[in-house]
């Protein structure tokens, strides 16, 4: 039976540093003979973050969101898939709000306040969080890997993978205001030259999400 990958975009962009690093690690599970459910967590209907209700902390509703918006039905899904990549920009020095909203629900879920078992999560599967910033690679090691961690322990087995120095656009002399923070000529340089090479590593680590699990 095939595999069934969930892929979550939580950037706004289309085409753009992010989703078309996401879109290579699906077409890398998808060259292994997985199917991939695709979500672009800022086309949804309208959702939030964690409330606090603590609703999954009663027994009946273990391991699961009891809040009913916009964000269920990929909880839904990851909760029945065998790999999850997920994918955000960097925004002032963080993930975007939505990746947050989605993290914080599917990391609270299964979080059982528990001292002999913390986490009621039963059924592990791999994952991978990419990152993509217009900041270098190394500025933000901690942040990334602070979420890769917490993702490891209460959903499954994760890796990361980090994009900086991104091409924001197309052409930086077209701007209102002069963005004299970035080199134009090298951003577009290693858009040619590095950016390649980080989409062949998504496809690799895609393929291997199905083909090592």
């Amino acid at each position: 039976m095939s595999r069934r990958i969930i892929a979550v975009n939580a950037g706004p962009r289309m085409g753009w540093n992010t989703e078309t690093l996401i879109a290579e690690a699906s077409k890398g599970a998808e060259s292994a003979g997985a199917t991939v459910e695709r979500f672009d967590l800022f086309r949804l209907e309208k959702y939030t973050g964690c409330i606090s209700c603590f609703g999954c902390k009663k027994e009946k509703f273990k391991g699961h969101c009891i809040c009913r918006d916009g964000l269920t039905p990929v909880l839904d899904a990851i909760r029945e898939a065998d790999g999850l990549i997920i994918g955000s920009p960097n925004y002032l020095s963080e993930m975007t709000a939505s990746f947050r909203a989605l993290y914080e629900r599917l990391i609270f879920q299964n979080l059982t306040y528990n001292m002999e078992n913390p986490c009621c999560n039963t059924r592990r599967i791999p994952v991978l969080l990419i990152m993509t910033s217009n900041a270098p690679d190394t500025g933000y090691v901690h942040l990334v890997e602070n979420y890769r961690q917490t993702l490891d322990r209460f959903i499954g087995p994760a890796k990361s993978l980090v994009s900086g120095n991104t091409l924001q656009i197309k052409d930086y002399d077209k701007t209102d205001w002069p963005w004299t923070m970035f080199d134009p000529a090298e951003k577009q340089k290693r858009h040619e030259t590095v950016f390649p090479e980080e989409c062949k590593k998504a496809h690799a680590m895609g393929t291997e999400m199905v083909t090592a699990s």
